[in-house]
């Protein structure tokens, strides 16, 4: 049986801090144009992975394919795409493309998000209700359905989902972002069971908490964003959550600030 609960002070992310942590892993990216997803895929590019990047923007990923090719010898494969036009047949399509490129794949980082409006359930759009569930959770669905044939015979399979603290308990006026990230929560749990006993494949949400990104500042304006741990600050947990070093874990819901270095100092 696999632990589905943590003590950060028992967890050493200093064995996944090297150059050959993910070597060869092929790892895909939701919204890796900016942000986490941006950062993640630096990381993970120094740690040697190959990489597919999705994104909405197509100059953002191209500078994140500069970023990359500068720091690293991999030259990552982008995939433009609105996810609020995904479909499963798209997501079957990214499979195939992935497997006549690397033949398997090791990693799924589903960090894209959109926030929507923060209203009363009352007053909520119909349609930025579907917008939000389509590209937090549908586009979830519809990706890690797509690419499990392609994890099931990965050594170290990983499939991170992004929540939030307001996708463990309800809060007014955050409307669907918050519904969304429940049933991400939920996604994620029945896929942690379902995958334990018949692959190695390891299933978990992060919840970032505050961090500095577009995202937190439309959502708290008035905040100052300098107080707020960047992107990168989370990615030597990022590193090892997707590397072997987490193997012993699976279904958990991870706060990434537990791991930051002045929370536990």
């Amino acid at each position: 049986m696999n632990a589905t609960t943590y003590d950060p002070k028992q967890i050493d992310l200093n064995n996944a801090q090297t150059d050959g942590a993910l070597k060869d892993a092929v790892i895909v990216i939701t919204g890796a144009g900016d942000g986490i997803g941006r950062a993640a895929a630096l990381d993970f590019a120094r740690a040697g992975a190959h990489l597919v990047l999705i994104g909405r923007t197509q100059s953002k990923l191209e500078a994140v394919y500069d970023e990359i090719e500068a720091i690293s010898s991999t030259q990552p494969i982008l995939l433009p795409f609105d996810l609020n036009e995904l479909s499963i047949d798209n997501a079957q399509d990214i499979a195939v493309a992935i497997e006549r490129e690397f033949g398997r794949l090791d990693g799924l980082l589903l960090n894209a998000s959109v926030l929507g409006s923060k209203m009363s359930i009352a007053q909520y759009p119909a349609n930025q209700w579907q917008e939000v569930m389509q590209v937090n959770l549908n586009s979830a669905f519809y990706l890690t359905q797509g690419l499990l044939p392609l994890m099931q015979h990965s050594e170290n399979g990983r499939i991170i989902f992004t929540t939030s603290s307001v996708g463990r308990r309800g809060r007014a006026y955050w409307g669907a972002y918050a519904v969304s990230k429940f049933a991400t929560e939920g996604l994620m749990q029945t896929l942690a069971e379902e995958l334990e006993n018949t692959s190695r494949i390891r299933t978990h949400c992060i919840n970032p908490g505050g961090t500095r990104s577009n995202m937190r500042a439309l959502a708290y304006p008035a905040e100052d964003p300098t107080k707020l741990p960047l992107p990168a600050d989370h990615m030597p947990f990022y590193r090892y959550l997707m590397s072997a070093y987490s193997q012993a874990y699976n279904g958990i819901s991870w706060d990434a600030r537990d791991f930051l270095p002045d929370v536990n100092s």
